[in-house]
């Protein structure tokens, strides 16, 4: 069995294996994955950086609501734009060897739109409005109601109150 050359020197693999959940034989197919969405841009440049749109032509990414919210979160460069080493980190962070509490971190990041570090009124409307998307029977009155209802099982839960929830 002959061994593929690899854009990446073994030390780079190493580096990669070590800050992922992920094998060296899983960053090569990674790698793979994301040259595929730009053959011609990707080809022997290791350090390339393809456009958010370009990205988001990525399946898993294309059929999801918040496909360009990842792509913003896992992009070093803060536009949407990712590296490899940005689709590596995200595709560890949602592969399964990665622990529960990562996931979560990125998830909060995810859906903290206006990025203050909380999960607002406006941040949670977002969110409602993306997953309902298809769904033309929901209007403003039935999402903030939504909302409204959340936050309360949301306190009543924590066994605390919420006395300065904005009603933006």
């Amino acid at each position: 069995m002959g061994q593929v050359k690899s854009q990446f020197s073994e030390d780079e693999l190493q580096d990669y294996e070590d800050l992922t959940y992920f094998t060296k034989k899983e960053i090569l197919y990674a790698h793979k994955k994301f040259k595929n969405l730009a053959p011609e841009k990707v080809g022997h440049n290791k350090n390339a950086k393809l456009s958010m749109s370009k990205v988001l032509e990525y399946p898993e990414l294309k059929a999801n609501p918040f496909g360009d919210r990842i792509c913003k979160v896992f992009s070093s460069s803060n536009d949407g734009d990712i590296t490899f080493e940005d689709f590596l980190d995200m595709m560890s962070v949602f592969s399964d060897a990665a622990p529960k509490s990562v996931k979560a971190e990125h998830a909060f990041r995810i859906y903290d739109f206006d990025g203050d570090d909380m999960i607002g009124r406006n941040d949670l409307k977002q969110v409602i409005q993306r997953l309902v998307a298809y769904n033309s029977d929901l209007g403003s009155n039935d999402i903030d109601q939504l909302i409204n209802l959340t936050v309360q099982l949301a306190v009543r839960q924590c066994g605390t109150t919420v006395s300065n929830w904005g009603e933006s």
